[in-house]
């Protein structure tokens, strides 16, 4: 039973496949598209042809650019739309976009960097279904191949065990190419979104560190492994002819030495290790041609060594790269205490001591050179942080006293005519003698609604005099509508509720009870006399609010207001990822309708 896929891990692999086997296709698309417009404008850039051919080139670079983000956004990841240049008017603002590195950017990835991923994970995936099916049906084709004779009963269980191994594995393994795609991907087409699904996996850069964003950035990610690869490309060949190695020893050891520079990008103890181990493997399978070509550090070798030593300088703390260097020159002396002297050629002794010496001259020199940019990186980082961090304290302190005269001018004018009326609703029984038992509580009614006034007043005006936390200022929720729907009763309004008690969180009912108060506000300004229904229940996970009120009997000049409550009401539930409706029914009425997303309630 556990080996049943459920209905969960089916969606996924479905996702994951459509991910990884319709990449491919539409990458070769875009390399056909891509590439031949670039040789284009290459080639005729000389009669400035080519030059009108890169604004279209880029442009469509960037139209692929967003079907990848379209297709990352179905698989469950959402990227950051870039920042393009906007383009101006006529010739010269399409020219604009030939300044835009952003999209210079789509179209390295788009026509270099996204074919050889693409290949790989739609080759493997595509490997291992045919793996798969094959073992498993192995006892149905295999007497059809040539020379196979009878099968035995041990060659079927092996088959059929590795079918099913390959075949229970293939999810993960989907998943898994998915992921690289995916990590590769997003980062050079602009960036996980926070809060998306696998933002753990590409993780955003930390912020007031300049060397993490260096680090992170994806020009630098794609500048450290084009030089790596043009230095594996030179490097196989010539170390196969020059040096009379094996072509696939060649290929290794290469391909081991371009990987560390990749990899200290990230992962600095990985790119010191596998420098070391590719730079002693490069010096063992070159050493029976020491005699003929330079030894032990073929000039490929040092050159991919010093990439690796350029990337840990610049990007870590400095111990990795003098690591990496005191490595090399470990390597080095070990090469000369091995080498034998009596068995080598007049001078090649001399040629090995010598071509020891430029190796820790020039990777030397490259370790100095990347820590002094590593520092004046550093440094100007935190001149640019300390340049942020005061324009923000500036724009916070003008806030700041912009909204202390704001509260001044709220206490002096508005608080204070509260005052006056709550003090005038109070002493009214008391001043007018002989007032009847209706209109004392008319004036009480008047009081208690001025006095809740004007502690939501007080409140306001703690809020707009401080920046810090305001948890503890009581906000009405929920559990007051009741009291707000007395009071506006108070006043002639026939109000019918049904409010179903419901656990919200403290913004959700803060939001409900302004959404109630702004619709009550409205309808006994411009409908008064008319009769007024509310409603708040929970419906399929969101919080339901209506104020609904019918047609006025009487005709009627409303109340002038500013039209700007209905605004700030869509707003409050807006940012809860909430909607608002708000219209003239066909009766002559008026509803609003909220509805306010409940968040999912934490598991047990």
């Amino acid at each position: 039973m556990f080996l049943i896929p459920d209905r969960h891990a089916l969606r996924r692999l479905r996702h994951d496949l459509a991910l990884v086997i319709l990449g491919l296709p539409l990458t070769l698309l875009a390399a056909l598209t891509l590439l031949p417009l670039i040789a284009v404008s290459t080639v005729l850039s000389i009669v400035w042809v080519g030059v009108l051919l890169l604004p279209l080139t880029l442009t469509l670079a960037s139209a692929w650019a967003r079907l990848d983000r379209a297709r990352l956004h179905r698989w469950g990841l959402d990227v950051t739309a870039p920042d393009y240049r906007p383009r101006g008017e006529r010739a010269v603002g399409l020219l604009r976009l030939v300044t835009d590195s952003r999209r210079w950017l789509d179209l390295a990835f788009e026509a270099v960097i996204a074919l050889p991923v693409r290949v790989l994970t739609a080759g493997v995936t595509l490997a291992w279904a045919l793996g798969a099916a094959g073992g498993l049906t192995w006892w149905a084709w295999s007497p059809l191949l040539p020379e196979q004779g009878i099968m035995l009963p041990g060659q079927w269980a092996l088959a059929m065990i590795l079918g099913l191994v390959l075949a229970f594995s293939f999810p993960a393994m989907v998943h898994a190419l998915a992921l690289l795609d995916v990590v590769v991907t997003a980062p050079l087409l602009g960036g996980a979104v926070p809060g998306s699904r696998i933002r753990r996996a590409i993780p955003a850069p930390p912020a007031p560190e300049a060397d993490a964003r260096l680090r992170e950035s994806a020009w630098t990610r794609m500048t450290v492994a084009f030089l790596a690869f043009v230095l594996v490309v030179v490097a196989w060949p010539v170390t196969a002819a020059v040096y009379g190695v094996h072509a696939a020893s060649a290929m290794l050891v290469t391909i081991a030495a371009g990987a560390a520079a990749i990899l200290a990008l990230r992962w600095p103890w990985a790119g010191l290790s596998l420098s070391v181990v590719a730079a002693g493997s490069m010096m063992l399978v070159t050493l029976p041609a020491q005699a003929a070509a330079p030894w032990p550090w073929p000039v490929t070798s040092l050159l991919t060594h010093c990439l690796t030593l350029l990337v840990l300088a610049v990007l870590h703390r400095w111990y990795w790269t003098v690591s990496t260097w005191s490595a090399g020159a470990v390597l080095t002396l070990i090469a000369l205490l091995i080498t034998d002297a009596s068995a080598m050629p007049d001078g090649t002794l001399r040629e090995v001591m010598t071509n020891g010496v430029v190796l820790l001259a020039i990777s030397g020199g490259t370790m100095l050179l990347g820590i002094t940019v590593r520092q004046w990186v550093l440094v100007s980082g935190q001149v640019e942080q300390a340049q942020t961090l005061s324009a923000e304290e500036v724009r916070r302190r003008y806030e700041l006293e912009e909204r202390g005269r704001i509260a001044r001018e709220l206490h002096d004018v508005v608080a204070h005519s509260m005052s006056v009326i709550t003090v005038q609703a109070g002493t009214a029984k008391f001043r007018l003698p002989g007032l009847d038992a209706s209109t004392e509580q008319e004036f009480e009614d008047i009081a208690v609604s001025s006095r809740q006034a004007l502690g939501e007043m007080r409140s306001l005006l703690a809020t707009l005099r401080t920046d810090e936390d305001l948890a503890e200022v009581p906000m009405p929720g929920l559990e007051d509508l009741e009291d707000l729907l007395r009071s506006t009763r108070a006043s002639g309004a026939s109000i019918v509720a049904e409010i179903s008690p419901a656990q919200v969180p403290p913004t959700v009912g803060l939001t409900a009870y302004r959404v109630v108060q702004e619709a009550l506000s409205n309808a006994l300004r411009h409908s008064r006399g008319a009769a007024i229904r509310v409603q708040v229940a929970t419906v399929d996970g969101a919080l339901l609010v209506e104020v609904i009120n019918t047609r006025p009997r009487h005709s009627q000049d409303p109340i002038p207001g500013s039209g700007l409550g209905l605004a700030g009401t869509r707003q409050r539930v807006r940012a809860l990822g909430g909607a608002v409706e708000a219209g003239p029914r066909a009766d002559g009425g008026f509803a609003v309708v909220a509805r306010i997303p409940l968040p999912d309630p934490l598991p047990r």
